[in-house]
């Protein structure tokens, strides 16, 4: 069967950040993440003896009329397709229009919108299957089975009989990730992803879990696809790894883990890459948690070839971080950036502004905190947003019995402006995001910046960097709602 895996055009001027993303955003300066549970199911599928279509047409810059094109010339049996709070009506629209162009096609949407409110597209367009749950891979795997007659639906699947919605019951993850091929790099056009985030090339992405072992932070879209935490065997991630090395030559990659493994595995990982050879061979990043580790672990992880960790620091604030049920202290994220520098290793923060009960005192709380992170070397990057609501979150739930909503309407939940009332106008909450990244150009920072710069791989970075602060700063720029 032919099988599409699909990430259709969504603007012509704008960059949409959909694959791969826990939240979304409209970029000046795009950067694409390689959408590991598609990639997966691509390469699941090929190994099945289907032929399958890899055309993200958003990563290869494809106007409208170049994708339709393609698919209408491939006429695939089934077109898949990720999709998001922001842009879900604009998927509505697409499968209105693949279905009128191809009607004895099969249209699929997935992802962590459609999860938590899959009833809402069965209803608004001519979708024929939705679905849920972070498993994706082995669902459509399984779906193109049933279609071809010799599979049960697993649950997890909803569509129509009739007039009726129904569903083949809650999804389940239960699904072994070791029994995974790994994925075609090939198939699933590896080289157009990457992030102004890695220093070296090659590089690229893995991932050893889904999808974060803390997963109760009450913002995190993910959490609705991943209500329970799963990890491949160290051993398999390091054959993956000695894959990417030997093969394909990468020499950085970025494992896209909501939280990486931490306790005996971390260890058991990191001696693995210090025994097998690749952590001279390679730089690793991934995202980490803060109060999780102590420094002999960070050191660990330095030996065993990581350079970049991302920490939420999310708010300044004590009382913030207790009503997102982070689990942490704001002296644990303090504490952890300098252990993880004494380590030898870099830190990207990550913060969020437009809290319903945070005023403007609280917001710059935050603002500071990250310029003295930043300015004293206890942290290198940031990464700065704007709260939204996902919908399945826990915070779109408290939202909506608070009556914080401005607005139900998902194609404004895409961070240009809030979505949440908020002591705080919409002017300044753009604002103080643009100042968050306004803290890389202290002079201090600057100054340390240009001091760690040792090779022509460092200047590069250094460069991609600047360009996408610049980009950030477009961002958020204050513009008129439609």
């Amino acid at each position: 069967m032919k099988v599409s895996i699909s990430y259709p055009p969504l603007s012509d001027s704008r960059h949409p950040t959909l694959g791969q993303n826990r939240q979304f955003q409209w970029f000046h300066n795009p950067s694409f993440i390689y959408p590991m549970v598609p990639a997966s199911a691509a390469t699941l599928l090929k190994q099945q003896g289907h032929q399958v279509l890899w055309d993200d047409a958003i990563a290869m810059k494809w106007t409208a009329d170049d994708w339709y094109e393609f698919i209408r010339a491939e006429r695939p049996r089934v077109v898949a397709m990720e999709t998001k709070t922001p842009v879900v009506k604009l998927h509505w629209e697409i499968v209105r229009r693949l279905k009128e162009m191809m009607p004895e096609s099969t249209v699929v949407l997935f992802g962590d919108h459609v999860t938590a409110m899959p009833e809402e597209t069965l209803s608004n367009c001519p979708v024929d299957y939705v679905l849920t749950g972070g498993d994706y891979d082995f669902l459509l795997a399984n779906l193109v089975g049933h279609l071809e007659g010799h599979a049960e639906l697993e649950p997890g699947i909803w569509y129509r009989t009739g007039d009726t919605v129904e569903s083949s019951g809650p999804f389940a993850l239960s699904h072994d990730l070791n029994t995974l091929p790994e994925i075609d790099r090939e198939l699933t056009r590896w080289d157009l992803y990457g992030e102004h985030l890695f220093i070296k090339s090659p590089n690229t992405y893995i991932m050893s879990g889904r999808d974060c072992w803390y997963g109760r932070c009450t913002f995190c879209s993910w959490t609705t696809l991943y209500p329970k935490f799963r990890v491949r065997d160290h051993d398999k991630v390091l054959d993956e790894i000695g894959s990417l090395v030997h093969r394909y030559g990468v020499r950085e990659l970025f494992d896209d883990t909501g939280t990486f493994p931490a306790g005996g595995w971390l260890n058991r990982f990191c001696s693995g890459m210090i025994d097998r050879g690749y952590s001279d061979k390679l730089r690793i990043s991934c995202n980490a948690r803060v109060g999780a580790l102590s420094l002999e672990q960070y050191l660990l992880m330095k030996s065993a070839g990581f350079r970049l960790l991302k920490f939420g620091l999310e708010s300044a604030n004590q009382s913030t971080l207790d009503r997102l049920d982070k689990g942490t202290t704001v002296e644990q994220i303090v504490d952890s950036c300098r252990l993880a520098k004494k380590a030898g290793l870099t830190v990207h923060l990550t913060t969020m502004v437009g809290y319903p009960w945070e005023d403007l005192q609280d917001a710059n709380r935050t603002l500071d905190l990250a310029r003295e992170l930043l300015a004293d070397g206890a942290a290198d990057m940031l990464q700065a947003t704007i709260v939204i609501p996902y919908p399945g979150t826990p915070l779109f739930k408290e939202a909506r019995e608070n009556d914080w909503l401005l607005t139900q309407d998902w194609d404004r939940y895409d961070m240009s402006a809030p979505v949440l009332k908020s002591p705080i106008g919409d002017e300044q909450l753009c604002e103080l995001t643009q100042g968050l990244y306004r803290a890389f150009l202290s002079p201090r920072f600057i100054g340390r910046t240009l001091v760690s710069i040792r090779s022509a791989d460092d200047l590069r970075f250094v460069g991609r960097a600047g360009k996408a602060v610049i980009g950030h700063l477009k961002d958020f720029a204050k513009r008129p709602r439609n």
